[in-house]
């Protein structure tokens, strides 16, 4: 009886310590930004998977980004709209909770820019832009380097309106 106990709890005791890490991972934002920026979508649902994962307040967040950022990169237009409603409600019900994170103020501007008029989200656009503005000096450098590779191929937001 107890060889089998100890024998049970050899087996599950590894698989325990490494979901209790998982759970406990901290978001590294640099990959993040990096799987947004390059759009494929297998490595859009592995960073789904990572930020549902994390620890990190912000995940809601950064997930309903991801979800938003993978409805551009799916085929069948109802899945194209699945994903992007998913995304919306997930990442606005974060921003109303933290309106004073820049970031998701960056984020939604740069889906807003990108979404397709018929989903007919682009209302905040213009105060998103000034509030990445005032705040770009403020932000992690991560964040800045992301904001700073985005305006490469922003038609709305420039480098010269960071400095």
């Amino acid at each position: 009886m107890k060889i089998r106990i100890i024998f049970a709890l050899l087996i599950l005791l590894p698989g325990m310590v490494v979901l209790g890490k998982s759970s406990q991972q901290k978001l590294d934002k640099a990959a993040f930004y990096a799987v947004m920026d390059r759009g494929n979508l297998e490595e859009v649902n592995k960073e789904i998977d990572l930020v549902t994962a994390s620890s990190s307040p912000e995940k809601e967040g950064y997930a309903g980004a991801l979800l938003m950022r993978k409805a551009g990169l799916v085929k069948l237009p109802a899945q194209k709209l699945k994903f992007f409603k998913a995304g919306r409600i997930k990442f606005d019900t974060a921003i109303l909770a933290d309106k004073d994170n820049l970031e998701y103020h960056f984020l939604r501007f740069a889906i807003q820019e990108h979404a397709p008029k018929i989903v007919k989200y682009r209302a905040d656009i213009e105060a998103d832009k000034q509030i990445i503005i005032k705040a770009y000096k403020n932000l992690s450098p991560v964040v800045q380097h992301a904001i700073m590779d985005y305006t490469k191929n922003s038609k709305l937001l420039l480098a010269s309106d960071l400095n």
